[in-house]
């Protein structure tokens, strides 16, 4: 189901009806929607690719491969790719708890203690799955950890900087940290 579509800009409204807008990004909007057909919610990021340079592009196409490649309980999945002339759409499943830095601003009191070890479990069980199949996220923060209250998970989503590896092979020069690229020295 996570394959390449093509079609014209209006298509996603024949599969989708596009309702509010859930987040925004650089150059993507996230909004939920409704497939037509089957009534399922999901979310919509629509990246408008006449925004894009080659460096945003191949980080998008990054994005879609490692999507496509992380398939695990704790991590959105990626169910649909559409693509236009001018935008490309990621059809993702649905989070029904909001995320968790809404969450923390939201309540002073945080999570109590128990059910904060179960989520950061579940966050470093995540994590461990993508570096086993050698994927980074390389944008780990309460924005993109997603609750899925009625299942009892959060999940992890917005792979925009994540990349692929080699174990063993110098990593290059960049260092990612919450989506800001530091210079950064390797040590050999």
């Amino acid at each position: 189901m996570a394959g390449f579509k093509r079609g014209y800009d209006g298509k996603i409204a024949g599969l989708y009806d596009l309702d509010k807008t859930l987040g925004r990004g650089h150059f993507a909007v996230v909004k939920l929607a409704r497939h037509v057909f089957t009534g399922e919610k999901v979310a919509v990021k629509v990246i408008d690719k006449t925004k894009l340079d080659t460096v945003a592009t191949g980080h998008l196409f990054q994005e879609v491969r490692c999507m496509k490649l992380v398939q695990h309980p704790n991590i959105v999945r990626l169910y649909e790719v559409i693509d236009t002339q001018t935008k490309l759409y990621l059809i993702l499943e649905l989070g029904d708890g909001g995320d968790m830095f809404d969450y923390i601003m939201k309540h002073e009191e945080g999570l109590n203690e128990e059910l904060a070890k179960k989520y950061f479990a579940q966050i470093v069980h995540a994590i461990s799955y993508c570096h086993r199949l050698h994927v980074v996220h390389r944008d780990l923060k309460p924005e993109n950890v997603v609750f899925f209250e009625k299942q009892g998970l959060v999940k992890l989503t917005d792979f925009g900087f994540s990349n692929k590896f080699q174990p063993g092979e110098k990593a290059d020069n960049q260092l990612w940290i919450s989506g800001i690229l530091c210079a950064g020295n390797t040590a050999g």
